[in-house]
């Protein structure tokens, strides 16, 4: 038996429940993780309020940091005792341990703490493809990174700066603005305030970019692609302020013959050969200190409905984490 977050009917915090719930042997191809942290991500509060469809009742969350305590029939890559980390497991890490397919585990190095592997491997190996793979970000040029801010973006900026880029981030108010400067933004533009689209083109000289990273969706949407040069990449990842209106190829076409890519880290990620090498890709650029990871909130298990109610009130910053 063990301690486990659960809901049994859809809506607010409210709905999340303690409880003790059996945990059986890991099967074939599974290993036990006895988790140490687990992150927390805004995706679940949309899967707790109904939005995204989860079948109940259910456990929440994909990620986490622990130790291998049992494995199963056919699981060779891993040993009791092994530190590890997820971020692609079937919901339930909102729990002292939780069963995982092996090939959704990546192995963590010693330098690399639960905690900061727990906050950072769904946003990390989010900036780790957007970075390098969906588009390579190469030295002296100048990118515009949207919710610099935000989780993934404050991870995106610092890597970013690493590489040699020019990071020009957008934020939501003047509050984050300071934020997103410590964490390798050269200039940051509040969205709400500013004509952003026109102080782009002017910081870059009055030339559109060769890449947009864009977050927030529908809000932006419009902007973004103005905001590229000719053959430029629009690298749509999320859709804060909701989806993007349908729209004609022509205008692709008509604003310079633009690419337009929508990535999500399963495809980047499909094999665990790909996942532990962008993972390693992380855990060094971690490891130098070149880019590091804030875990500015800590809530025990038992408070996860707490850690719901201060992410979706905006009252965090940087990562959250649940302790179990």
């Amino acid at each position: 038996m063990m301690k486990a977050i659960r809901f049994h009917e859809t809506g607010g915090p409210e709905v999340l429940t303690l409880e003790e719930v059996e945990l059986a042997p890991p099967g074939p191809g599974e290993v036990t993780v006895r988790l140490a942290a687990i992150g927390v991500n805004f995706i679940e509060t949309y899967q707790r309020s109904g939005l995204y469809k989860l079948p109940l009742p259910s456990g929440l969350g994909g990620e986490g940091a622990g130790t291998v305590e049992a494995v199963g029939n056919g699981v060779t890559d891993f040993q009791i005792g092994d530190r590890v980390a997820y971020c692609t497991a079937s919901p339930g890490s909102y729990a002292e341990a939780q069963n995982v397919l092996a090939t959704k585990l990546i192995h963590l190095p010693d330098e690399i703490g639960f905690e900061t592997a727990a906050a950072a491997m769904l946003k990390g190996l989010t900036a780790q493809y957007l970075l390098k793979q969906t588009y390579v970000v190469k030295k002296g040029e100048t990118i515009l990174f949207h919710s610099a801010a935000g989780g993934v973006g404050l991870i995106a900026s610092q890597w970013a700066k690493h590489l040699g880029a020019r990071v020009i981030g957008t934020v939501g108010s003047d509050s984050k603005i300071a934020l997103a400067q410590e964490n390798g933004c050269d200039l940051v533009l509040n969205l709400n305030q500013d004509d952003w689209v026109a102080k782009v083109k002017e910081a870059n000289g009055g030339k559109g970019l060769a890449v947009v990273y864009d977050s927030v969706g529908k809000d932006t949407f419009a902007g973004s692609l103005d905001c590229l040069a000719p053959r430029g990449l629009m690298v749509s990842f999320g859709n804060s302020s909701g989806a993007v209106d349908p729209f004609s190829p022509t205008l692709l076409s008509q604003k310079g013959s633009l690419y337009l890519t929508r990535p999500t880290l399963f495809h980047y990620a499909s094999t665990p050969q790909e996942l532990q090498a962008m993972a390693d890709d992380l855990f060094a650029v971690l490891a130098t200190g070149a880019v590091k990871i804030a875990v500015n909130q800590r809530f025990e298990l038992k408070d996860a409905r707490a850690a719901h109610q201060a992410l979706q009130s905006r009252q965090t910053t940087g990562a959250t984490v649940l302790i179990p």
